[in-house]
């Protein structure tokens, strides 16, 4: 490949902004959840552009769409790929970016008339946000053979809205099983969604890895009563219960290096304003760079609560929502982003990355890399979510060159 190749940055946001318009929000950001009648409409946007490049494109069992540039030999493909779906309250770039970018590294070698020795492809991947259905990155999940289609399938939406049926009812139930295409190496580029490359003095991110993670939905029963005519001591309040899980989950945090936490979700019934609740169902997402501490918070977090159950009345049951350890990437991968980056001009540095993306799960199968672009203000899964078309062009350069390097090797 000519060094002088580059992606053409003005189609990359072309790419870009005609899919984010796609379930667009007043707001300027986008709600695309999966399975949902926009994901349809951003899937046939996307089958289209990858037919539009002469691209076999294929579909599985779990609605992972596939297209492939085949290679001048048999063999393991490289993979590109992210996701198409956001969260109710998403922004533009988060997942998209990663699909959009991997397109445009396949038009662009199109464009050149490059065959690469190794298949090429591009994936979106199904419902990664995890917004409407659990366990978050379950179509990559599916597809690296830790999750079954059935068991998939059968997963239930906050309404009761089944997988599988909504999966068939917008024509994305593919007839390929997932995994089909066998991946010899996984590229993934994504917003960094958080302030460190911005703060920092912006630049790419040669990410390391991804941290552990650990998702829990706690369901609190107490006793409902009357908020005027029943005195504090005699109340049994999940209300208060959540509260204080919060708070110590919050404190744990200081206490343990890296340590993260946050409850997302606290649902109260009945959700009257004088009314003692019943029942509260909240959530808490755990997470640390390092598995060990992470189980560490865990424990402390459980224990809390089975001496906060035992002296306030109330019951607490726990329910995993998802669960997934510490990934590291493959250094040879890393350092051929430090590389690409460095043949471009452009700075890159070492990080971690905090939020768990699809990389994670292909990891089980391939070596595996990601590149980072900076994330204006640090945010993401907001409409405010925002990148620079510079900052885009250069993660897709990096992307290109590294692709084509191993798809090459």
């Amino acid at each position: 490949m000519s060094s002088n190749l580059r992606i053409d940055g003005a189609r990359l946001v072309s790419r870009l902004m005609a899919l984010s318009a796609i379930g667009a929000t007043p707001e300027g950001g986008c709600r695309r959840l999966a399975l949902s009648d926009e994901d349809k409409q951003g899937r046939d946007w996307l089958v289209g552009q990858l037919q539009a490049l002469g691209l076999d494109v294929k579909i599985d069992a779990i609605g992972n769409i596939v297209g492939i540039l085949k290679g001048r030999e048999d063999g393991p493909a490289v993979i590109m790929g992210s996701h198409i779906d956001t969260v109710g309250t998403g922004g533009r770039f988060d997942g998209a970016l990663g699909v959009v970018a991997g397109v445009e590294v396949l038009a662009t070698l199109r464009d050149a008339g490059l065959v690469p020795k190794r298949d090429m492809a591009v994936i979106a991947f199904t419902n990664e946000e995890g917004a409407r259905f659990h366990p978050d990155m379950l179509g990559s999940y599916v597809w690296a053979g830790g999750m079954s289609v059935a068991a998939a399938h059968a997963e239930l939406d906050a309404d009761g809205a089944v997988l599988g049926t909504e999966l068939r009812r917008i024509g994305y139930e593919g007839a390929e099983k997932p995994g089909f295409l066998p991946a010899h190496a996984y590229l993934e580029m994504h917003i960094e969604q958080g302030p460190v490359l911005e703060s920092e003095g912006g630049g790419l991110g040669a990410v390391t890895g991804i941290q552990a993670i650990c998702w829990l939905e706690l369901t609190l029963k107490g006793r409902p009563s009357h908020a005027g005519t029943t005195p504090m001591a005699y109340r049994k309040d999940p209300g208060l219960a959540a509260a204080r899980i919060n708070i110590f989950a919050n404190e744990v945090t200081k206490t343990i290096p890296g340590q993260l936490a946050n409850s997302g979700v606290i649902r109260v019934q009945p959700a009257n304003v004088n009314v003692v609740p019943e029942t509260v169902v909240m959530t808490l997402d755990l997470r640390n760079p390092l598995d060990a501490p992470l189980a560490e918070a865990e424990a402390t977090i459980r224990s809390f609560c089975a001496e906060l159950a035992e002296r306030d009345g109330i019951e607490i049951s726990f329910r995993d929502l998802a669960r997934f350890p510490a990934t590291p990437f493959a250094e040879e991968l890393i350092a051929g982003m430090e590389q690409s980056a460095a043949e471009l001009g452009l700075p890159i540095r070492r990080m971690i990355s905090g939020a768990g993306h699809d990389a994670q799960m292909m990891s089980r199968l391939c070596p595996t890399a990601m590149v980072f672009i900076p994330s204006i203000g640090g945010l993401s899964h907001n409409p405010a979510e925002f990148s620079t078309d510079e900052d885009m062009t250069a993660g897709a350069n990096v992307l290109l060159s590294a692709a084509w390097r191993v798809a090459n090797a």
